[in-house]
């Protein structure tokens, strides 16, 4: 980093290294974090130094902070020399408004807020649902399966793709390059995020030369240079942003969904009986085990003071969504450490707080209710092929969910 005094209030606690052991144990790991404070220093598994903030006050406050920005100018440095350079415009989703400041982050938000919206969202659940089923139906023909990869992955992805209007064919490529853009920075992973912007290029003139009924197309409408609305490398960011945002992030709700529901199955036994909890319950596991574990990079653009810690300007500064919200407080007074699948209003940040709130936020929620309330139905007996504590998990980079999660499927 830019300087090597801590400040007196942390100097006497260790920079503590995020290890994929680590985040095996997420959940527990972060609240020993934070039980030494709210705002602690870490080590990425980039090599990285940031702040890593804990608690559900001080992670709002950094959220909405007007000296944390997305812009990475105050610590180029730092991100050059670690080899991160996802932040660069062009790359992954670099340009999107995911890394934007207003007024850049004002003007992107708005051109596609409106189709993510929860009217929109609500008119594809009927093709979720087929999707869901039709995958379910191929499923029931085993008895064993790897859940995440029959089940969790390609119904989001298929979603995704015919959103975007990939072609079936390209759909299995398309997967693997977009896992490219959440990992850490190495080679391989860099290389297949370049592949995926290059695809992504591609199909953006493919629909520019025959546009149809999907979201790209709708996107590529709303290019225009010369009028300051979307620019020809803000539409390929947006459509890598929206592979994640519409992709990864609903595979590992779904998984992170059925792990905390095998630890206490009188949980999934309770929404076999009562479906009108699911959509409810959805939050409560969005709150117990988010699929973003942590925000992308904040930059301090100035100095400023954060849960007794003194940031200092250039420094990093990551809100580790899934802590924080194990730490929100809740209006019913039950154990905040224990699944409730009957929970109301259940409090989180696992979509992030303020004007980078996640956009995706209701297609996410959608189809994580029609996921879970059609699996749990179709396969009573449902139960893990694997002791939970051999589940492997994502071993690094912003995401948390397990890797595989074996299941069996009937009596």
């Amino acid at each position: 980093m830019s300087h090597n005094t801590e400040p007196e209030t942390a100097s006497r606690l260790p920079v503590v290294t995020i290890t994929p052991q680590f985040k095996a144990q997420a959940p527990l790991a972060l609240a020993d974090l934070r039980a030494g404070g709210p705002v602690r220093r870490v080590r990425l598994a980039s090599g990285l130094e940031a702040w890593a903030v804990l608690s559900y006050t001080e992670s709002r406050t950094a959220l909405t902070h007007p000296h944390l920005l997305k812009n990475p100018e105050p610590a180029l440095a730092a991100l050059d020399a670690a080899g991160f350079t996802s932040h660069e415009v062009g790359h992954g989703f670099g340009g999107s408004m995911l890394f934007s400041d207003p007024p850049d982050h004002t003007r992107l938000r708005r051109l596609v807020a409106p189709t993510f919206s929860a009217r929109r969202t609500g008119l594809l659940a009927g093709r979720v649902q087929v999707i869901a089923d039709e995958i379910l139906d191929m499923m029931a023909q085993q008895d064993e399966v790897d859940l995440v990869e029959a089940f969790c992955a390609p119904l989001p992805m298929t979603v995704i793709c015919e959103l975007l209007g990939v072609p079936v064919d390209e759909r299995a490529q398309f997967r693997t390059w977009s896992q490219a853009l959440v990992g850490i920075p190495s080679p391989e992973r860099r290389e297949n995020g370049v592949r995926l912007n290059r695809y992504l290029a591609d199909l953006v003139e493919r629909k520019r030369a025959a546009p149809s009924d999907d979201l790209l197309s709708d996107l590529i409408a709303q290019h225009n240079e010369e009028d300051g609305r979307l620019s020809h490398v803000e539409l390929i960011a947006m459509a890598a942003l929206l592979v994640v945002a519409g992709h990864d992030t609903t595979v590992n709700l779904l998984g992170n969904a059925m792990v905390a529901l095998f630890r206490q199955p009188e949980q999934a036994e309770l929404l076999r009986s009562r479906p009108d909890l699911v959509a409810g319950a959805v939050e409560e596991f969005l709150r117990v085990d988010s699929s973003v574990e942590q925000s992308t990079f904040r930059f301090a653009a100035e100095e400023l003071e954060l849960g007794g810690t003194r940031i200092r300007r250039g420094d990093l500064v990551v809100v580790y969504l899934g802590e924080a919200s194990r730490d929100a407080p809740q209006d019913d007074g039950a154990d905040p450490a224990k699944l409730d699948v009957s929970r109301t209003n259940a409090r989180h940040l696992a979509f992030g707080h303020g004007i980078h709130h996640c956009v995706g936020a209701p297609l996410a929620r959608m189809e994580a209710s029609i996921a879970i309330g059609a699996l749990l139905r179709r396969f009573p007996a449902l139960r893990p092929a694997i002791s939970l504590t051999d589940v492997p998990w994502i071993p690094a980079g912003m995401m948390r969910g397990p890797v595989r999660l074996p299941v069996r499927l009937h009596d």
